[in-house]
């Protein structure tokens, strides 16, 4: 039985229309993602089936009774709200009583004034009536799934952790209905793994909006695509989805093609001279209008992108030298012992969980930060572009032409002098949409923007903090393109686990405790290489996921080995389990926000032990390489 049913619903904002006859049901249990290009509609219709907008005409029918929780792409305006108060927010009716509840708990913790003590008490009451203890230990299980600080104020959490506080809303309830607009957003690898588990497991109908393949591969039971209005269901997966797309525009194509020549001989006949009009078939002259209408109804798919950077002069072939880096805020070690030696032409992911310094890292290598020990060193003939993940730098108020033009009529790109408005274009903005203010831009139409001005200006180091957010997925493929061309350093930041894969060369992982090691090749890579998947965030209890078990060593090669080594090489396997397992021991302890409140002395005394446990395990993994190649 279907969760939802549109039946030929429309909307139009404007001239156009964004949903034009729209048809569709989303059943219980299916995982639906709905996929189009920026601008097509997909928030629109997302808000439609929410009930926050109201279609020009079709029909929306929902389940009686049916709980529909959303995720928006916009981060919420309220800085004021706790985390706590958001999230129990999910719950209708229910949500101020929990967050009233958990706020005077909080306060009886520190003030045990008669009257505090019976509000709470009163509270209590109120919430056993309405079975609240219930949802108030599922308002507490999603945060601490979410890692989410619970009386922290919004205005002081970043753009990720706001965006998990959205989150935690929208699942809290336990809806029947669930719609995601880009829920990868802002999160890290870790989040969005955890992500994928809890959208598996739920056993309601699910409509997603994602630009991550990844995630869509492995959730989508069949895609929802949004083109010029129309609504096509798609079964299977997105790479069958790309091959039939494909064969669908060919075969388009071909018929416009024949359209349009059958309507230029039509015209060019009802043109001939005076003679001809007097002998026309009026029959003939009524299928020529109905070709023109039909022509004029016919909506065009909007162009392809086109992205092109204008490269900087080569830089020299050292571009960046860091060695034993360490900084650390408020006491807490971001960066530890950390050296590098960055070349030119090389592209290198940063990977880690929100928060853990991936930009703080970026910010050191390109001198932006002064570290606390340890020094780097640029190389020549440098030219900077840096990719703005929060956007802070785009004025709402200003308009798509003054963000990139800032004053010029003209861009050069590799030589060639293009005018601004083609320039634009090449980035999917008309002639009438360059005009429009920033602040009416969607979110992918933002991102674009951004990569508009930061193509326009020439770089050899390219430096790019998340800028898959928001885009769709033939401008992400697109982009791809780009930078494997692209001649010049790259240093990207991204929790997109296919664009990791296909872009970069090598990547700089976060480890927990300042430790940033390098893996090559991309995430995938690192998947296979990684010995210890690294700590969870200090905000919550840490999973450690056990490393693989290590291979028997071959049986040593007569006449090879001593006996001393042949012993060695058979004690070394036990050896390595042991400092294995006091290093998880160590990485748990010292993970916990408590162990920072101990002397000095003592965190000093822990943090050395686990750095000497490090190297002597290291030491240990060549020394079993080298006898079993002896």
């Amino acid at each position: 039985m279907p969760l939802l049913n549109v039946d030929r619903l429309s909307i139009a904002f404007g001239a156009g229309k964004l949903l034009d006859g729209a048809s569709f049901q989303l059943n219980a249990g299916e995982r639906v993602c709905l996929i189009g290009r920026n601008g097509a509609g997909k928030t629109t219709l997302l808000r439609l089936l929410a009930g926050d907008l109201q279609p020009d005409s079709g029909d929306l029918w929902r389940q009686p009774g049916l709980r529909v929780a959303t995720l928006a792409q916009e981060l919420p305006a309220d800085a004021t709200a706790t985390a706590f108060e958001i999230v129990a927010g999910g719950l209708a009716g229910l949500g101020e009583l929990l967050a009233e509840y958990h706020e005077a708990a909080v306060r009886l913790a520190h003030d045990a004034a008669p009257e505090q003590l019976q509000r709470v008490e009163r509270l209590q009451h109120e919430l056993e009536a309405r079975d609240g203890w219930r949802w108030q230990q599922r308002v507490e299980t999603v945060m601490t799934r979410l890692q989410l600080p619970a009386d922290a104020p919004l205005a002081e959490l970043s753009g990720g952790w706001r965006r998990r506080v959205l989150l935690g809303r929208a699942l809290v309830s336990e809806p029947e209905v669930l719609l995601l607009d880009e829920p990868t957003n802002h999160l890290d690898l870790e989040t969005i793994q955890w992500l994928e588990e809890e959208l598996l497991e739920f056993r309601g109908g699910l409509l997603f909006v994602t630009h991550d393949r990844a995630l869509l591969q492995r959730l989508a039971t069949r895609l929802l695509e949004l083109d010029r209005g129309v609504l096509t269901s798609w079964p299977g997966d997105y790479a069958a989805f790309i091959q039939k797309k494909a064969e669908l525009l060919d075969i388009e194509t071909r018929r416009n093609a024949k359209f349009d020549k059958n309507l230029a001989q039509e015209e060019t006949w009802i043109r001939q001279g005076i003679k001809a009009r007097r002998t026309r078939n009026e029959g003939r002259v009524q299928a020529l209008l109905a070709l023109r209408e039909e022509r004029l109804q016919r909506r065009e798919r909007t162009g392809k992108a086109r992205f092109e950077l204008e490269q900087a002069e080569t830089s020299g072939k050292l571009v960046i030298e860091a060695k034993n880096l360490h900084y650390a805020w408020q006491e807490t070690p971001l960066i530890r012992d950390f050296s590098i030696q960055i070349m030119r032409g090389d592209r290198i992911g940063l990977i880690g969980p929100n928060g853990s310094g991936k930009t703080t890292l970026l910010n050191l290598l390109l001198g932006r930060l002064t570290p606390d020990e340890g020094q780097v060193r640029l190389g020549t003939k440098l030219e900077i572009a840096w990719f703005d993940q929060l956007r802070e730098r785009l004025d709402p108020e200003q308009t798509v032409l003054d963000i990139v033009a800032e004053g010029r009529e003209t861009v050069t790109i590799n030589g060639r002098d293009r005018h601004i408005i083609g320039y634009l274009g090449d980035f999917l903005f008309t002639a009438q949409r360059v005009r429009s203010p920033v602040k009416s831009l969607s979110g992918g139409e933002r991102n674009r923007l951004l990569l508009a001005r930061l193509f326009s200006q020439p770089a050899n180091l390219l430096v790019m903090d998340e800028p898959t957010n928001d885009l769709d997925l033939e401008t992400l493929e697109l982009l791809e393109e780009l930078l494997l061309d692209y001649h010049g350093t790259l240093l990207l930041v991204s929790h997109d686990r296919t664009f990791l894969d296909n872009v970069v060369t090598s990547c700089l992982v976060f480890e927990g405790e300042g430790k940033v090691r390098e893996y090559v090749g991309g995430y995938s890579d690192w998947l296979r290489q990684r010995p210890i998947l690294e700590a969870a965030s200090v905000a919550t209890p840490i999973k450690i996921v056990k490393p693989a078990p290590l291979p028997m060593p071959k049986p040593a090669r007569p006449g090879k080995l001593s006996y001393n080594a042949r012993r060695e090489l058979e004690q070394l396997p036990m050896r390595i389990e042991e400092l294995e397992q006091r290093q998880q021991e160590l990485q748990l302890l010292t993970a916990d926000p408590a162990f920072y409140k101990q002397p000095p002395e003592a965190v000093t005394q822990r943090l050395e032990e686990l750095r000497a446990l490090e190297a002597e395990l290291e030491t240990a993994y060549e020394r079993w390489a080298e006898l079993e190649e002896t």
